[in-house]
């Protein structure tokens, strides 16, 4: 059997899967974010150490005394800062914090080719300008920086004593030449630092360490090798088989993702999509990410009266596609893909008299598919052919929601069985191919198919007037115009 762990936000999940790739254990515990001042959010690094050791635990002792090896995710981008003894100087910086914008520019600034190198636009999640942020506010933290860890890599540390990373995980830094699958030496610099405060890099299915003898009694396994493992997103792609060129991914939860496999790396920078490595040897990936998807259905739900998405979405249907004018900006947090605009703000627009509660449901369930079916163009743009999306996400639950998202992206949907386990699971995944080998396409398989939704030409034929609205709209409402 196979151990994966993710290490999220707001709690880690450890699962088990056996040979045949189904899940035989699970464990769950929570942690907490701090926001001591405005736009930041951290956390304790040694609460994700309690919290791996809490949901281990909480697995069945008979079904961890069968581990083989064990694989790692995690919440990407944190600032986890170690002196010589490997200890935290500071609470980790969180990839949702966003004190760094000033540093953001000022790393541009001094790196010209850093989207070149990077494969991304600098933002306040990256690691990097979180540590500009140090060395400007923090100067004797900084000082005694030995090694700069991220978080899952943190608790692999505490695990094996080994300080390692995975690609796709190290890509979200900042300072990883993606295309090379190496750090680069100029982006460091430009944050101060050097490769001798990073960790070696692996792909995500080699074995980076075997765990201590302490913590596999600790934990009641066996001392078995651990593997690189994945950033939660690679990670959760490798769990539901997105592994081949082309492969790709529609995760509809609180915010809203296409992840793209890819052969070679592809950036599209500018229009803000992200290009990382994929947790796999020679794959790379690309996303692109909405800040508000299924959030919205929760935000008209509530404004509206509704009882919930059900109901809301009974209401939407009752109303009909494209059955008003009424056009819906869903850019609640701001947008990150195509437009990269944080101070961007939702809109209603093209409201009547006859606007009522199921036109204005109708009209979200529109915007937030025409802002997908935008960040779908943009990963196009960059030479990714994408025939259809696997769905996963509390959002995928709505049937009637999948025929407009379907038309408005002009792309087929398929639904999953059994998506919500995540990145532990491909992280269970990774392990069992660092352990066994074997070809990632027989052993990253998708889970079992509940149903498709293609693209309906009438439904494709009746939102198209009011996509082109949509894509108009933009330009008028952001602070940027």
């Amino acid at each position: 059997m196979f151990l994966g762990i993710d290490i999220g936000t707001s709690g880690v999940k450890a699962v088990v899967l056996d040979e045949a790739g189904s899940v035989v254990g699970q464990g769950v515990a929570a942690l907490s974010v701090q926001r001591p001042h405005p736009l930041w959010s951290e956390q304790d690094p040694d609460a994700w150490w309690h919290a791996t050791t809490a949901a281990v635990q909480a697995i069945d002792p008979a079904v961890r005394r069968s581990v083989r090896g064990v694989g790692l995710a995690g919440q990407m981008h944190g600032a986890t800062l170690l002196d010589a003894d490997d200890r935290p100087l500071r609470p980790a910086i969180l990839w949702n914090d966003g004190r760094s914008f000033a540093e953001c520019e000022a790393m541009e600034r001094a790196v010209p080719d850093l989207r070149a190198i990077a494969g991304n636009i600098a933002m306040p999640g990256f690691t990097a300008p979180k540590l500009l942020w140090v060395r400007e506010h923090e100067p004797e933290i900084f000082a005694k920086i030995a090694t700069v860890l991220l978080p899952k890599d943190y608790v692999r540390l505490l695990m094996t004593g080994d300080k390692a990373s995975d690609l796709s995980d190290s890509a979200g830094t900042l300072w990883l030449d993606v295309a090379a699958r190496s750090w680069s030496d100029a982006l460091l610099a430009a944050c101060g630092l050097t490769q001798a405060q990073m960790p070696r890099l692996y792909e995500g299915s080699e074995i980076t360490g075997t765990l201590t003898a302490e913590v596999a009694e600790l934990w009641g396994i066996p001392p078995v090798p651990v593997a690189a493992g994945g950033g939660d997103n690679a990670a959760g792609a490798v769990g539901v088989g997105v592994v081949a060129d082309g492969d790709a991914l529609l995760s509809l939860g609180t915010s809203g993702v296409i992840f793209v496999a890819t052969k070679e790396f592809r950036p599209n920078a500018d229009s803000a999509v992200h290009a990382f490595c994929h947790a796999l040897p020679g794959m790379w990936h690309q996303m692109s990410v909405h800040l508000s998807a299924a959030s919205c259905i929760d935000w008209v739900a509530r404004i509206t009266g509704a009882t919930g998405p059900a109901d809301l979405f009974a209401r939407a249907e009752a109303a009909g596609p494209a059955s008003g004018p009424e056009i819906f900006l869903p850019y609640l947090s701001g947008e990150r893909t195509p437009h990269n605009d944080a101070e961007v703000r939702g809109a209603f627009l093209r409201l009547d008299n006859d606007t009522d509660a199921g036109r204005l449901s109708q009209a979200v369930l529109e915007g937030v598919a025409f802002a997908l079916a935008d960040g779908l163009d943009v990963l196009r743009a960059a030479g990714t052919t994408v025939e259809r999306l696997a769905v996963i996400g509390g959002g995928a639950r709505s049937r009637y929601w999948g025929a407009v998202l379907a038309a408005a992206m002009e792309v087929e949907l398929v639904y999953l069985q059994g998506g919500e386990v995540g990145p532990a699971l491909g992280a269970a995944r990774l392990a069992q191919l660092g352990v066994d080998g074997g070809d990632p396409a027989t052993v990253c398989v998708a889970p079992p198919v509940s149903h498709r939704i293609a693209p309906d030409p009438a439904l494709v034929a009746a939102l198209a007037e009011k996509k082109a609205a949509f894509r108009q709209a933009y330009p008028r409402i952001t602070p940027k115009s």
